[in-house]
Parts: structure tokens; sequence; C-alpha cells
């Protein structure tokens, strides 16, 4: 049987140590704060919304929600962000995802002041992480992706030498997670629904990360696993008003060697990793 790997123990821990690191700016007499920016009436963005809120206040980060028509132009929304960047109040910024389809994602996160990137998607930061020019604790880095870093490194997986096959080719998780695991000397292979074979590709991972999110349509059985593999579970799919991942869990956990829960795995630790961010925000912000 696999050994769970605690995403939700772990990532009560960092928010622990990212509360410290904020307190020492609170003492200074500094309120730290996150800017969001929500657009539209989007139900699933208003939970993510509404679960960042709850992590600010347990680190003692102040929480201001900046709520847009799914109208706005976005040349208004532009102005927004500029307008976060310039306010030495505000020390981190997120945008909501996802975005309207007439507003343009990677001009809109373009214009937000890289040293309050908490998401680490601005061009600076992408570019700063695939010239391999960042720590995991002192750079702004895309959270889900240092978050599964992080969650292996806690249970001292190897990945120098080790096959990693990531299901997934997204600028959010896959993309970014492919650099930090070549980083690490893994061999990684990036698999997406254009990938042939893709059974065969899964079963030669050392190390599986599967984050696709079209349950039932997709799942991750035990015949795409290798023996003794470790399987990082992304996905997050509500079947019958039960959260599941990607992966068949009960018949995977039986032929890996560690693998995470859905939920209680990645989820948290992405959560955490935001948190993180904008204690790495202040430092950099507030000195």
């Amino acid at each position: 049987m696999a050994k769970l790997m605690d995403g939700k123990a772990l990532a009560r821990r960092i928010k622990d140590e990212s509360a410290a690191r904020i307190s020492e700016f609170r003492k200074r007499g500094v309120e730290p704060t996150l800017a969001a920016v929500l657009v539209g009436d989007d139900p699933a963005s208003l939970v993510y919304i509404n679960g960042k809120r709850e992590d600010c206040g347990e680190v003692g980060v102040r929480f201001v929600l900046h709520e847009l028509p799914s109208s706005v132009r976005q040349e208004n929304l532009i102005k927004l962000i500029q307008e976060l960047n310039e306010d030495p109040s505000v020390h981190g910024i997120i945008v909501q995802l996802p975005l309207p389809s007439h507003i343009d994602r990677k001009r809109v996160f373009s214009e937000i002041d890289p040293c309050k990137d908490v998401d680490g998607l601005t061009p600076t930061n992408v570019g700063r992480l695939w010239l391999g020019d960042y720590t995991l604790d002192g750079s702004l880095l895309p959270c889900t992706p240092k978050g599964i870093i992080r969650l292996l490194d806690e249970y001292e997986i190897e990945l120098e030498g080790k096959t990693a096959v990531i299901i997934n080719r997204s600028d959010l998780v896959g993309k970014p997670l492919a650099k930090m695991l070549l980083d690490r000397n893994a061999t990684v292979i990036m698999c997406h629904s254009k990938t042939p074979d893709l059974k065969k590709r899964a079963a030669e991972a050392d190390v599986l990360v599967v984050a696709v999110g079209r349950r039932p349509a997709f799942s991750v059985g035990p015949d795409m696993v290798k023996e003794g593999a470790v399987v990082v579970d992304v996905g997050m799919n509500r079947i019958e008003g039960k959260l599941m991942g990607d992966v068949d869990f009960d018949d995977v956990e039986k032929k890996a060697s560690f693998i995470t829960p859905v939920p209680g795995g990645v989820g948290p630790m992405t959560r955490a990793m935001l948190m993180e961010n904008l204690a790495i925000a202040l430092e950099l912000s507030e000195g």
C-alpha cells in the first residue's frame, strides 16, 4: 500500500512559518495586504476567492477584493492593476482565473508588478524560473508546481535520474512544474490530449503527476501506473457531490509507493504557497 503524502499537514506548517515571517512586518507597523481582482461571478471562482480570504485571515494579512463585471473592458482592468501596482499599501496582487474570453490573460498578467505577483505568472517571474534564477523559499513561483515540489521534498522523493511524466501542459501547472523537475535532474515527459499511447507513457513514470480534471471522461487506473511509482493527483472533479481527483485512488494506492489524496493533498499546498509567496512579496517590497 502506498504511503499517503499529507499535503494538509505540511500546508499547516508552511502557513505557520509564513505567518511568523509576516508578523515581523506587523511589528514594524506595516499592514500586510493582498488585493484580489475578481471579474464576473463564476461560482467556482467565488469559492476560490473565499478560500484565499480565509487563508489571509489565518496568517494575519488584510484581504481586499475588487469585483468587476464580466463585461469590463480590458483597459479598465489594466488601469485597476496599475493603480494597485502604485499603491504602497498593497503587497500582493492576484487576478482570479478564468477571465472572460474578451480579455487577454497574458496581457493582463504582464501588467502586474513582478514584486507583487504572488501567483508567479508575470513574464518577469516566468522568465526567472526558466533561466533557473530562483529559490523555492525566496522567489515568486506558480503556487501549484511549487507546492508539488515542496511535497516531494517533504517525503524525500529522489528526483535525480528519475522519469517524471506530467499529464498537463498548462502555463499554471505543467510547464512550470516541468522546469522545476528538470532543475532536479529528472527526465521529464509532458503529455496532453494529443499524446499517442498515453497509457504507455504514464506507465513509464517513476513520478506521475496528473492534472486533467475531466472525470469521468478521463481517469488514471492501475494499468497506467508503474509498480512503486510516486503518484501526484492534482485533479479536482466533483462527482455526485463528492470531490475526487483524476486517479482511481483505491486501486492505484495498492500499486504506488507514495500517493496524494484528494482532498488533502496538492490543494492545501497550493493555498499555502500563495501565503508563502505573499511573505516573499512583503520582503521584496518592504525589505
